[in-house]
């Protein structure tokens, strides 16, 4: 995607804090955070890699973790097995699929209301209050499609494993 300097500062302030986010549950390094997250900004400005409209915020995420995995494999050797606390079953090393497919079924499945109520309340770290106010509905009308949105996503994942 070739952004203009404005397009890709917009993409980098709408997603650093919760790229960085990400980045330091992965590393739990504060300045390695930084620096994973840094580097993948750097490389979408400089290769400009064709990104689908609306799938940024999956790009972005896949490509932190990739670089913060990174980061840990020079920090220290990552064991090919699963954790010791982790059945086999529920591990198959496919996080990126999973992450595609919950932004799958939040774009694909559900409402426009609901994805605007879900970005304000979880991207945006709104209250239901907040966001109520925000959208001109009720806090409960906010607490029901968090509800009714969570249950589909629930669902349509429970189905893809």
């Amino acid at each position: 995607m070739n952004y203009t300097t404005k397009e890709f500062e917009q993409l980098f302030r709408a997603n650093y804090p919760r790229m960085y986010r990400y980045a330091y549950s992965i590393l739990r390094d504060e300045e390695e955070a930084k620096d994973a997250v840094s580097q993948v900004f750097t490389q979408v400005w400089q290769n400009k890699p064709p990104i689908a409209e609306g799938r940024e915020t999956v790009f972005l995420l896949t490509a932190v973790r990739n670089q913060s995995l990174k980061l840990l494999r020079k920090r220290r050797p990552m064991a090919s097995a699963p954790p010791p606390d982790m059945p086999d079953s529920q591990y198959d090393g496919s996080a990126d699929e999973v992450i595609a497919q919950l932004y799958s079924v939040i774009f694909d499945d559900l409402t426009e209301q609901d994805q605007r109520i879900l970005s304000l309340h979880y991207r945006d770290n709104m209250t239901y209050q907040q966001t109520a106010r925000r959208l001109g509905i009720s806090p409960s009308a906010v607490n029901k499609h968090i509800t009714k949105a969570l249950a589909k996503i629930r669902a349509k994942l429970k189905h893809k494993q």
